[in-house]
């Protein structure tokens, strides 16, 4: 959420001067069109726009409402709109041109494409996404595996995992699995610490389903530091933050993931989103050569 300014903050408190406002008009709750919104704006300085969301769209006549009681009719405003049904999209369309608001239709364009790919008719049903179908549900159970087999907790379910996390402390496990978990893959991270035996069941995984995270000792050391806030803390475990600790740490590490035969990803300056991505690619990549193999 980069970039965006509160929507109750209606003026920049630096310059004065009024923030310019995309409304997010959508049939469904909007995601979509925010999600792209957002990603537009993080490309500007901090807080250049403001959001502000009208769901659930349904009729001209709330989209003309909605713009009649805008608090500053004159301030600099677009507006991006997700909307599926093709009459009530061209009458947005228009009206929105007939008052002289830019906009960007995000929905029209790729159900026309999609419809000339397949040969079919659109179904022109608002929020279907969000419908709780059997990825909605696989969801929700890989957010259960991930809660209950988080640092370490529940070796013995390993065999059951999707994907398997494993590093030194700070190197995104947790954060890492949640986000896949939230795409629906069952996963489970242990960490590794000098001294203390990784469970057997990480021996015994398929290699191919665990995965070896690393990071750079400068990053690591740093948000160890982070963590130790205080001065008492850092007399305690100052040693969790020291750069030659946090050497002998990843050393005995890779030699670890080195005996598992796992694939080792170094998430130094990455975003999880960008590190999820490698492990889908991998993941992918080991499906495809497995049906190619079967169909010899």
């Amino acid at each position: 959420m980069c970039n965006v300014k509160a929507n109750f903050d209606l003026v920049d408190d630096t310059t004065g001067q009024d923030i310019p406002i995309v409304h997010i008009l959508s049939d469904s709750l909007g995601d979509t069109a925010s999600e792209v919104v957002n990603a537009a704006a993080c490309q500007f300085p901090s807080e250049s726009i403001r959001i502000e969301r009208l769901a659930k769209v349904s009729s001209l006549e709330q989209v003309r409402d909605y713009l009649d009681n805008l608090e500053n009719p004159n301030e600099k405003t677009a507006v991006f709109h997700t909307i599926v049904d093709a009459r009530l999209r061209a009458d947005v369309r228009r009206e929105l041109d007939h008052r002289g608001i830019p906009s960007i239709d995000l929905m029209g364009p790729a159900i026309t494409i999609m419809s000339s790919l397949t040969g079919e008719e659109p179904k022109n049903i608002p929020g279907v996404i969000h419908n709780t179908d059997d990825r909605y549900f696989r969801r929700v159970e890989a957010m259960e595996f991930f809660v209950e087999h988080d640092d370490g907790r529940n070796p013995q379910d390993l065999n059951q995992a999707d994907v398997i996390l494993t590093g030194v402390s700070r190197t995104s496990k947790t954060p890492l699995s949640m986000y896949l978990a939230f795409l629906g893959f069952k996963v489970a991270n242990v960490p590794l610490a000098l001294g203390v035996e990784p469970p057997v069941e990480l021996l015994e995984a398929s290699p191919s389903r665990v995965f070896g995270l690393v990071s750079s000792t400068d990053v690591l050391a740093a948000i160890r530091q982070r963590r130790l806030s205080d001065d008492a803390a850092f007399a305690i475990a100052g040693s969790y933050a020291d750069p030659q600790e946090i050497d002998v740490e990843q050393e005995d590490a890779r030699k670890f993931m080195k005996r598992l035969g796992c694939i080792v990803i170094n998430t130094a300056g990455k975003a999880v989103e960008e590190t999820a991505s490698e492990i889908i690619e991998h993941i992918e990549s080991l499906r495809k050569s497995r049906q190619a193999a079967a169909r010899k």
